[in-house]
């Protein structure tokens, strides 16, 4: 069983074992006699929707372009950061929903204490002795059913005596009864923002409930059960709020135990159960506590079983953050205990919010990525706005944040980092990668004015300079280059990542007019476009260059890996198709990771996708390892620091790619094996082309593989030099051996 378990509670937030069913989330600490749940709903977000774009900016963008072409870089990003700055200069805050406190009575001297996070079931347990009784606490949040449930048991002669209090750091407006059995916190996320309410209620069989004042208090009893609901007028009226969790609640109240753990597990069984990932007879890691295997793997080699626990977690966290119908995950997935978080936990798309849903398709979790796609839509008026007013530009267009309201002005006065103009044309690359796994016409159909509008931006933003068309103003998410005056700056024209993700989102709306049997003069003008834009080029080092020039960087270690975007996730680079530029990828990884860089986990996860589509899988492994050497909470949380929730599923997505990677036309088993996965299997991993793949090696080799077929394919089945192609039928199941002798699938 795949489980997250530890002797002792946690000590910190850190430590604590998250639950979540898309829009609730909670935190367990697990002590045993001051429980801690803090707990999230994910549309607490400070504050209304506020109109930030710059009215300064379209008139003095010619300025501003003047200035970084004559080489004044210092005069243009003081006038880029007086009239490109949003106003105000932030966004409002993602926010705790708050706390559950339960304080429990006669349990001192206890023994034998274990807690346990299962990911088969995502379900919480802990148990302990004291005094010749055995005390259990089952929690779990449950999507079918809207709330969090925990159960209590006293099975010997102690009883449960604990008193129950919601609370939150600040800002909320009141506590009170909510029936004889209930208390709810209730209050506002300040002006035009949403109300929000938190209920608990309890329920026992043998024991006494009751409430005093802001508390809910329980006695002897052998069997409880609290409910708990939060939420806010983001999903239903004001008025209805309190009477819809009150709603939610007495529904559960009415079932058994055992029929809301069953609807719970299976809903979520349905998502987490499609794929299977061995590593061959991993008991003797597993019967280690989870901090003493993540303590020991700081001092030497992680052991295997920690990879097929990370990736299991990973696709857990994402099932538990982001489902279908609700919120993306924001820098925290759904786990957050501040009032003001660190970067305000919202969704940051240079890099953060697309790495969050790297894992989605892949691993078989399409539905989880749902939620980024309706983000999006909420984006396209506000962005359209933005392009108007602050650039003079037709489509829509996102700057490096975004929020609950789909926010599209710049965040921040930053010059490394806020002034970056490619936000809504990355994410519209994942409507696409959405499609090339799907094969959903109706969804391409949808997405398609979408991915053209982002694009229609470009056409007007883009501007010539020596013959190419070019971003200006352009930043390389967020890193400082040196020019040879020796002046330092960050916003200049025409970076290698603005060029790869051009290449990707225009070539993506060509292909879909073609598949849509669109054929008009915006698809011309995007091709002509696409041709003028700045080739991926190889610098004096020997390395991708970063910017159009070949400057010197001034923080060689970056966190940012941001020029190997064409590497990954796009496939512009490759081993076999573009040779030269994969060898000066590798030689820009190298430089990267020798003055230091891989030092915050989401960029070791991003390293660790690299070297993957490098096919270079014993890289690929380090970097999982020194991942959990240096960047991994005792609960498996990813430690930028702080904690940021991409790095999880960063590194779910480049186990993945480690075993097979797949286009449009191949499927590539086992690219980027570690010799310490000797033998293992991987069932049911997603291919693009609408596929499914089961995959089976022994002794580092490849034995079998079974490849099923949505709606009918031509592929090539490629394993180490060896490609043959084969046609799948739609619904068709074909499976594969690996004849070793004669080398080639039998």
């Amino acid at each position: 069983m795949s489980k997250l378990w530890y002797q002792q509670s946690a000590s910190k937030w850190e430590e604590a074992l998250p639950l979540g069913n898309g829009s609730l989330g909670a935190m367990v600490f697990g002590d045993v006699s001051d429980e801690r749940l803090q707990v999230n709903e994910e549309s607490m977000w400070y504050g209304g929707r506020v109109d930030r774009n710059n009215p300064d900016a379209r008139k003095n963008l010619p300025k501003i372009r003047e200035l970084i072409f004559q080489g004044e870089i210092k005069k243009a990003e003081k006038l880029i950061k007086l009239a490109m700055s949003g106003c105000p200069g932030s966004m409002h805050p993602y926010q705790t929903l708050g706390d559950i406190y339960l304080q429990f009575e006669d349990v001192d001297g206890y023994t034998d204490y274990h807690r346990e996070l299962d990911l088969e079931k995502a379900v919480y347990r802990q148990s302990f002795m004291c005094k010749e009784t055995r005390y259990e606490r089952e929690i779990f949040i449950s999507k079918p059913a809207g709330i969090m449930v925990m159960h209590f048991t006293a099975k010997g002669n102690g009883k449960l005596n604990f008193t129950a209090a919601l609370s939150r750091e600040r800002f909320f407006d009141g506590v009170k009864k909510a029936g004889t059995r209930g208390i709810c916190l209730y209050g506002n996320l300040g002006k035009g923002g949403f109300d929000f309410s938190m209920m608990l209620m309890a329920d026992s069989r043998d024991g006494k409930i009751e409430v005093i004042g802001e508390h809910l208090l329980v006695s002897d009893a052998s069997d409880v059960t609290l409910y708990f609901c939060g939420d806010t007028s983001y999903h239903v009226p004001s008025s209805m709020l309190e009477p819809s969790i009150s709603e939610r609640i007495q529904k559960s109240v009415e079932k058994s135990l055992e029929t809301l753990l069953s609807e719970h597990v299976e809903d979520y069984r349905s998502f987490y159960g499609r794929v299977d990932f061995s590593l061959g007879d991993l008991s003797g890691y597993d019967s280690i506590p989870t901090d003493r295997r993540i303590m020991d793997a700081m001092e030497k080699p992680a052991d295997i079983g920690l990879s097929k626990l990370y990736f299991d977690y990973g696709r857990y966290l994402l099932i538990s953050c982001s489902r279908e119908g609700g919120l993306p995950a924001t820098l925290q997935g759904i786990w957050n205990q501040d009032m003001l978080p660190p970067w305000d936990s919202k969704y940051t798309i240079n890099i953060n919010a697309e790495m969050n849903y790297w894992p989605a398709e892949s691993c078989n979790l399409s539905e989880c990525h749902m939620p980024l796609f309706e983000l999006i839509k909420k984006i396209v008026p506000n962005g359209r706005k933005t392009a108007r007013l602050m650039y003079g530009c037709g489509g829509f267009m996102c700057h490096h944040n975004t929020d609950i309201h789909g926010d599209s002005a710049t965040q921040d006065h930053w010059i490394p980092g806020s002034y970056w103009v490619m936000g809504a044309a990355w994410l519209c690359t994942h409507q696409w990668m959405h499609y090339q796994y799907t094969l959903d016409q109706d969804f391409l159909k949808e997405s398609f004015p979408i991915m053209r509008e982002a694009a229609q931006f470009f056409l007007d933003f883009l501007v010539e300079h020596d013959g190419y068309l070019v971003t200006c103003p352009s930043v390389s998410p967020e890193n400082t280059f040196i020019l040879p005056s020796g002046e330092m700056g960050a916003n200049i024209y025409g970076v290698t990542m603005d060029n790869q993700i051009l290449r990707d989102l225009f070539t993506q709306c060509i292909e879909a007019a073609e598949i849509l049997g669109v054929d008009d003069e915006l698809t011309e003008q995007i091709k002509a476009a696409r041709e003028k834009l700045i080739p991926t080029k190889i610098g004096k080092h020997g390395a991708i260059m970063e910017w159009p020039e070949d400057y010197e960087e001034w923080e060689l270690g970056h966190r940012h890996i941001s020029h190997l975007y064409g590497l990954h996730p796009s496939g512009q680079i490759t081993v076999d198709g573009t040779p030269e530029l994969a060898a000066a990828a590798r030689v820009t990884l190298e430089r990267r990771l020798s003055a230091g860089g891989g030092h915050t986990g989401w960029s070791r996860a991003w390293i660790t996708n690299h070297y993957a589509r490098l096919w270079d899988g014993e890289k690929a492994y380090e970097s999982i390892e020194k991942l959990f050497a240096s960047s991994t909470y005792l609960n498996l949380f990813d430690k930028h620091p702080p904690f940021q929730i991409d790095g999880n599923f960063g590194i779910t997505a480049a186990i993945s790619e480690m075993l097979v990677q797949s286009s449009m036309e191949r499927i590539h088993l086992l690219p980027a094996l570690p010799a310490a996965w000797s033998t293992g299997h991987i069932k049911g991993i997603r291919v693009r082309n609408g596929g499914e793949a089961d995959i089976y090696w022994k002794d580092g080799v490849l034995h079998k593989c079974t490849v099923r077929s949505d709606k009918g394919m031509v592929m090539d089945l490629k394993y180490g030099e060896v490609s043959v192609p084969f046609k799948w039928n739609p619904g068709e199941e074909r499976s594969f051996v690996w004849d070793v002798e004669k080398g080639t699938f039998q």
